[in-house]
């Protein structure tokens, strides 16, 4: 079953909450151990594994699991011969929508799981029944680890400890001693910060003539950075930043729960997670172990005020008025560019951050600056394609391809005799057991390289083929957004057509009109998301 060395395998890893407990007891890290092991396995079964995947991030559904969607997607396409995991389960814990997705993948791909114990051949009728007996009762387990980890958290917050992996900012996160659990222990450099945060959004800021200035969050966000004070993570303050500060209990000494529940619909056949912001009222509030920053009056007037003053999130319902939106970076901060409107003038395109020091410009200026560039693209796509076709090489280069392509199948033919022979001599005692994994590494690595050129060749063979087709699709996609872009006046119209050819655009501007006295004196560069050459 596993005996063509071309044929390509790769490793899946990712930790149960059995590993994480195990973890804790000191019985070593759990991928470090899982992947030796599968290592070892893909030895004895004389596979060749191409790539090792990690999953990090912890999430009950493959929503959650970017990694996982990786590997399914490759799978889907044919990649891989075989995927090796510790148990079948690692795969799919969520529900059977889920489990449905992770079987229909491996048996239309004819792509087998390979564990330690066993191995699935997803076309066997018997092997599909006990692949899909393991994905149930895994799924049973789920639940039941997860009702008992929910009873362990409730329990813990009613405690007063504190939950989160990381501290909010004005708290260190320390272990309380010979109990289970964590609480929050003052930083008074920070506590000093939120203090004049809360008292700044609810009494104002006293002017130096002695008046009072109301403080919104934006205000709030923008005088911290006039102040160079750093945030949490060492950045500038941005508007949310200072809102999630305001919302979160932990400041008035009280321990949250239920203030963002999960909420799970279906929309569209797909299972849509939201978490919505619970009132003050419908969430449970406990009294923490730690030492409350500002009183519970002052962080109520706070969030009353807040409360009036929502943040109005776009809906995805809103018509799209930017037809940049989504594509336009920042090139100073990295953030993505916004669309301020004008009454009487025409829209600026700006980096959202006041203290960014990136120039605004006009956005009907960018937007024809980005058609320039895409005409420009196209005409430069076009004379590459043409040049192409008349350096095409005469008919015994297509000779000579087909000759070096005969020889290196024939190396592979050599090189696999040569791992064939290395089990014969690691039976005779001729090899150690080091030397043979060295060399049959090293035969493999070579056998995998002359894959590569092979490939390399049999695209150069297609390249004509290849650069027809891509000719016939690109070159009239790019035509068609510049032929109607200008026809109509719809920006989410506009906005879509943008978004089929062009990745991002980052945008940047040293200095504004009035210093420089021009006001496309701006630079950009696009990111197309078709290939400029093709070989």
């Amino acid at each position: 079953m596993f005996d063509n060395i071309l044929d390509e395998y790769c490793i899946y890893l990712r930790k149960s909450r059995t590993d994480l407990e195990a973890e804790a007891r000191g019985e070593g890290e759990t991928l470090a151990r899982h992947e030796k092991t599968l290592l070892e396995l893909s030895r004895r079964l004389k596979i060749s594994i191409k790539k090792i995947y990690r999953e990090i991030v912890s999430g009950e559904t493959i929503a959650e699991r970017p990694v996982m969607q990786k590997v399914l997607s490759e799978v889907e396409d044919g990649i891989w011969k075989g995927v090796l995991v510790m148990e079948v389960e690692r795969l799919a814990r969520g529900d059977t929508s889920d489990q449905g997705t992770v079987a229909q993948s491996f048996k239309y791909s004819n792509t087998k799981i390979i564990t330690p114990m066993k191995t699935y051949d997803p076309n066997d009728e018997y092997d599909e029944e006990y692949f899909e007996f393991g994905l149930f009762m895994s799924r049973r387990e789920f639940k039941t680890i997860n009702r008992r980890l929910q009873r362990g958290r409730m329990s813990s917050v009613n405690e007063g400890k504190y939950l989160g992996s990381i501290a909010p900012y004005g708290y260190a996160r320390y272990k309380l001693v010979k109990e289970k659990g964590y609480s929050l222990e003052i930083i008074e450099e920070e506590a000093e910060v939120v203090k004049m945060i809360f008292d700044w959004y609810v009494n104002g800021k006293q002017m130096p003539d002695g008046t009072i200035e109301a403080m919104g969050t934006s205000l709030i966000a923008h005088e911290l950075n006039i102040l160079q004070i750093p945030s949490a993570k060492g950045g500038l303050w941005v508007t949310e930043t200072i809102n999630t500060i305001i919302r979160n209990p932990v400041y008035m000494g009280k321990i949250k729960w239920g203030s963002r529940p999960l909420k799970k619909k279906k929309v569209d056949g797909k299972i849509v997670k939201t978490r919505p912001r619970m009132s003050i009222d419908q969430m449970i509030l406990i009294p923490g172990r730690h030492e409350a920053i500002v009183t519970e009056a002052l962080w109520i007037k706070a969030n009353e005020k807040l409360a009036l003053n929502p943040s109005k999130p776009i809906s995805p319902r809103k018509k799209i008025s930017n037809p940049l939106a989504s594509i336009m970076i920042c090139g100073k901060c990295n953030r993505r560019l916004i669309r301020r409107p004008y009454p009487n003038r025409n829209d600026t395109l700006m980096c959202p951050v006041k203290e960014c020091k990136n120039v605004s410009s006009e956005l009907i200026l960018v937007e024809s600056r980005i058609m320039e560039g895409l005409k420009n693209w196209l005409a430069s796509y076009k004379a590459d394609w043409e040049n192409r076709r008349v350096e095409k090489k005469e008919d015994t280069q297509v000779d000579l391809l087909g000759k070096a392509i005969k020889k290196i199948e024939k190396d592979i033919a050599d090189l696999q005799t040569q791992l064939d022979n290395l089990h014969d001599l690691l039976e005779q005692k001729v090899y150690t057991v080091e030397k043979f994994l060295d060399r049959s590494q090293i035969i493999s690595e070579k056998i995998k390289n002359k894959v590569l050129d092979k490939e390399s060749l049999l695209n150069k063979l297609n390249d004509n083929e290849s650069q027809i087709t891509n000719k016939e699709i690109v070159i009239p996609k790019l035509e068609h957004v510049l032929d109607i872009y200008y026809k109509t006046d719809d920006p989410a119209l506009k906005n879509e057509l943008l978004q089929s050819v062009i990745e991002k655009v980052v945008y940047t501007k040293e200095k504004g009109a009035r210093w420089h006295g021009s006001l496309d004196d701006f630079e950009i560069k696009i990111f197309p998301k078709l290939p400029r050459t093709h070989h």
